[in-house]
């Protein structure tokens, strides 16, 4: 007596992708609400008023240098000791980004002489596109 052994249909095996827009949706939201953007606020410093302000039409190739009331000078996050090292710095951003708008926002009761100093030190970068932060007069 023979035994007739019948084949098992295969089983499909499928992942549901009907919660799958759910589960994105809600990864996109988590990470939307967790994400912090660092924005660096610069040095302290108390802009001058100005009569006529314009605002730069993009921040994308903008360079930042604060100088504060006691005349300490930071560039995008780097403290810089001496005005003489500007040169270089703006020099290596200015090849990097030919189109960069160097910003300059320099507290009302910082020493001039260290912005013109830094004016010397930009234009020996070749660095000629400089924007004065100032916010805009009452009057």
């Amino acid at each position: 007596m023979a035994v007739k052994i019948e084949k098992k249909s295969q089983m499909k095996i499928a992942i549901p992708t009907s919660s799958m827009p759910d589960i994105i949706f809600q990864l996109l939201i988590f990470f939307m609400v967790s994400t912090v953007l660092r924005q660096y606020t610069g040095l302290k410093v108390e802009l001058p008023e100005a009569f006529k302000v314009e605002k730069l039409p993009t921040k994308r190739h903008v360079t930042t240098i604060w100088v504060d009331r006691f005349n300490n000078i930071v560039i995008d996050d780097v403290t810089v000791k001496k005005v003489n090292n500007l040169r270089t710095i703006v020099y290596n951003k200015l090849t990097a980004d030919p189109q960069l708008i160097v910003s300059l926002r320099v507290d009302k009761d910082a020493d001039m002489g260290v912005v013109t100093d830094i004016q010397q030190e930009l234009r020996q970068a070749g660095a000629l596109r400089i924007n004065y932060s100032a916010i805009p007069s009452a009057g």
